[in-house]
């Protein structure tokens, strides 16, 4: 768990405020428990955002996700389009590894992921994620992330590294900020400028002081319109070849781009003193309705009813997400010792539906809306933190000493669509939904998992060069027994400017409740680019286990690094790292299992009538992640302001370094069957940039504040399997974005601020004929620079 030292959480204090001036001297709360450490002082990389740096982002729809991705080089949130939910949630992934592998906290307090599991998503398929955009922008006072494996100091999810998002915590009197922007787009596949995606985003704070500290809130509110970049329908060949549907073609009948969404979030955080205790507490409340897009669906079709659509639908698919977290806590002095006790209680519920759609096999009697299923998650942690500095024996050095515990609770339900939403009608045509079949009374599922864990820190400076952290947990869940976990990390200084850090650690991570009890079913690809309804079968199905499917184990990891860190001047500091980390028994999504034999077998049991293909979870694959990261910043006076230049580069190779052999329950279906496909294999090595280069300069003064930002991507690739031995695949280029802003303080209190994202209007390669589907998606919709376009926008501050 989460498990700060007191003097850390919830807000730093003044010595810290005073010591945030250069950028070899920022002081952080996370990768170590020894309190008062710098970026360049610490024995671990960590990366510090300011809320400057998150609000100049020029974020799309004032997404903290995206925010985050623009300037943290090691942080990815890949768009998706088409993907079931996957179009509503999107998810963080560090140093190219899975969302789940990523510890997030706020404050300091383990923050819960969602409900819903990704299952169409290409990167990160198959995990439940912490949902950054419920965090709001506004709150932000800075963010901390940790590139190192840290199970051992803040428990399980902590592979790739950790998150802190630290909140505002200076009480200021009322601010406004308003957003409004849009995409204004040349697009090349349908030779037309576009304007879309229209956002307008409001954030309002206020603060004051009270009972010897502190209270703040917020509203962040944003309204997004819709993108498409699809191109002309040139009418896939397997479907029927009548004049209704070759009527359809030449238009734009597909949808690709950025969901239609509405989104508010409201925020608070607090301190205070109560007979003598310090009593904080903060939380974050959250809710988004969104529609995604789905395929079209041609008039004569089996998943059409020309009584009712004459000339085809394209469905629309809904989600309704709401998400709540709050934690209160105590803070004293007890026998010396700096104690810390918290409860932090979060909720994530998922609705996912369609509109615009209908049930085949009921005919013309079918709905056009469905309520499709719904998914809730929820996590109520509690800790018990003390730490103290103690001497060494005949020295006047100190040891800082830290002792915690953590209790766990965590429960996973879902619950079934209407009925009409998964019913087998009269007809014989498609059946369910279309766009979102619902969940089945065999999909619902009611899952706990209770987990309770000790852990120990030891930090000293054991000579006036040399520190060194040492870490142990030990972890025992319900489910999977007990685990033990350890990390040290140590930092020797050459001298005042060259220092050299290096750590070891490892980390166990239990599957998902949401990965062990999910199930769903959904519309993919099968043979020949025909579509087909699949089912994700949890488990403990008893299709699955027919299948060879076997009850998920725990992923374990080891994680090296080394660095070095060289500050030539105060005003420059130069910091390289490189790490390796090692996963056994990484938990994937199986390859989809298509065909006609298994067709026939899943159609032979209960519930099994017009599924064209199964998938489940499985631990298939031992992994190897390779990567380095470099870091320079300088900052002087320029011109009678201040300039700061800052370039941060990543790199990271992940290939698979073992396969869990396939069951030969499978390969009686067919010989080529192989738990993790070609298309996994892509997501783990390849379909993600194995570089990332953000180069960023800042001119500031009294008045004015001028960016500019370049980010450079490596060259992805993607796979697919439509059956049959047709894997087509293309290689996309690398490609830059450059992002420009300016703001100027008209007066005291109101400034004025004009950005453009995307400022050249850069666009990833197009897909070739085999992958565009046939002319309606033409562009990659997982290339990180997007396939909007440039975005630009205006905001208007006020503080009163």
């Amino acid at each position: 768990g989460a498990l700060l030292p007191s003097s850390a959480i919830a807000r730093t204090n003044s010595v810290q405020e005073q010591s945030e001036t250069t950028a070899s001297e920022t002081i952080i709360v996370t990768g170590s428990r020894a309190p008062l450490r710098s970026v360049t002082a610490s024995p671990v990389p960590v990366d510090v955002f300011s809320a400057d740096n998150i609000q100049s982002s020029g974020a799309v729809a004032g997404e903290l996700g995206q925010a985050l991705a623009s300037i943290a080089p090691s942080f990815g949130f890949p768009r998706q389009s088409n993907s079931g939910s996957s179009d509503h949630v999107r998810a963080g992934q560090l140093r190219g590894l899975n969302p789940d592998q990523l510890l997030v906290l706020v404050n300091g307090k383990r923050r819960h992921s969602s409900a819903i599991v990704n299952s169409e998503t290409k990167i990160g398929r198959g995990t439940a994620a912490v949902d950054f955009n419920t965090i709001p922008l506004g709150a932000v006072k800075r963010i901390e992330v940790l590139r190192d494996g840290a199970g051992a100091l803040y428990g399980s999810d902590a592979i790739a590294g950790v998150i802190n998002v630290i909140l505002q915590d200076a009480p200021t009197s009322l601010s406004v900020s308003l957003t409004h922007g849009l995409h204004v787009t040349d697009v090349e596949p349908i030779s037309k400028s576009l304007q879309d995606g229209q956002t307008t985003h409001l954030e309002t704070s206020f603060g004051f002081e009270a009972f010897g500290g502190f209270f703040l809130a917020g509203v962040d509110a944003r309204v997004r319109e819709a993108t498409n970049r699809a191109g002309f329908d040139l009418v896939p060949f397997f479907v029927p070849q009548t004049a209704a549907n070759l009527a359809t073609a030449g238009r734009r009948n597909y949808a690709e781009g950025d969901p239609k969404s509405q989104d508010v979030n409201l925020w608070y955080n607090s301190e205070s003193k109560f007979l003598g205790l310090d009593v904080y507490g903060f939380g974050t409340l959250g809710s988004r309705q969104t529609e995604g897009a789905t395929f079209f669906r041609y008039p004569d079709g089996n998943d059409n009813v020309r009584a009712i659509y004459p000339n085809g639908f394209r469905p629309i698919s809904t989600g309704d997400n709401l998400d709540i977290s709050t934690t209160g806590g105590l803070r004293h002095k007890v026998w010396g010792w700096n104690v810390d006790a918290s409860l932090t209680n979060g909720l994530n519920r998922f609705e996912y539906g369609v509109k615009n759609s209908l049930n085949a096999s009921l005919g013309s009697a079918s709905p056009r809306s469905f309520n499709s299923g719904r998914f809730e998650f929820t996590q109520l942690t509690g800790n018990l933190d003390a730490r103290r500095q103690v001497s060494l024996a005949d020295s006047n050095r100190l040891i800082d000493v830290a002792l915690g515990g953590e209790i766990r609770s965590e429960r996973f339900k879902s619950r079934r669509g209407d009925e009409s939403s998964f019913a087998a009608g009269p007809f014989d045509s498609a059946i369910g939904a279309q766009g979102a079949p619902g969940l089945t009374q065999a999909d619902e599922a009611k899952l706990t998992r209770d987990v309770f864990s000790l852990y120990g820190s030891v930090s000293a400076e054991l000579t006036t060069q040399w520190f060194t952290d040492a870490a142990l947990r030990y972890e025992e869940y319900s489910d999977f027994g007990s685990a033990a976990t350890g990390k040290l990390a140590s930092r020797f200084e050459v001298n005042d400017a060259i220092s050299f850090r290096a750590s070891l650690s490892n980390s166990i991570r239990a599957p998902g409740l949401q990965q062990i009890g999910f199930s769903d079913t959904t519309i993919n690809f099968g043979q020949n680019r025909t579509l087909v309804a699949t089912r994700t079968l949890p488990v403990t199905n008893a299709v699955a286990r027919a299948l060879g499917a076997k009850p998920l184990e725990p992923e374990t990891s080891i994680n090296y690094s080394i660095g070095a860190v060289w500050i030539p001047s105060r005003q420059t500091s130069i910091t390289f790292d490189a790490f390796e980390i090692e996963i056994a028994d990484r938990i994937t999504l199986s390859d989809r299992f298509f065909g006609d034999q298994i067709a026939a077998f899943i159609g032979s049991q209960p519930g099994g009538a017009s599924i064209g293909s199964v998938r489940f979870f499985t631990n298939a694959v031992d992994t190897q992640t390779r990567g380095a990261d470099i870091v320079v910043r300088h900052n002087r006076p320029l011109f009678g302001g201040n300039l700061n230049l800052e370039l941060a580069a990543t790199w990271a190779e992940t290939q698979i370094k073992g396969f869990t052999p396939t069951p030969a329950a499978l390969r009686a279906f067919d010989s080529s069957f192989a738990l993790v496909g070609v298309e996994e294999v892509n997501t783990i090595e390849s379909a993600a940039p194995k570089s990332k280069v953000i180069a960023t300069t800042t001119w500031k003064d009294e008045k004015w504040r001028l960016l500019a930002r370049l980010s450079h991507f490596g060259e992805a690739t993607r796979v697919f399997n439509f059956g049959g031995g047709f894997e087509p695949s293309q290689t996309y280029g690398a490609e830059a974005q450059l992002d420009v802003e300016a703001e100027v303080q008209v007066s005291r209190g109101v400034s004025v601020a004009f950005g453009a994202s995307n400022l050249t209007d850069a666009y990833p390669d197009l897909s070739n004929d085999l992958i565009n589907f046939f002319g309606n998606l033409p562009y990659d919709i997982l290339s990180p620079i997007g396939i909007n376009g440039r975005y630009v926008y205006g905001t208007v501050k006020f503080k009163f």
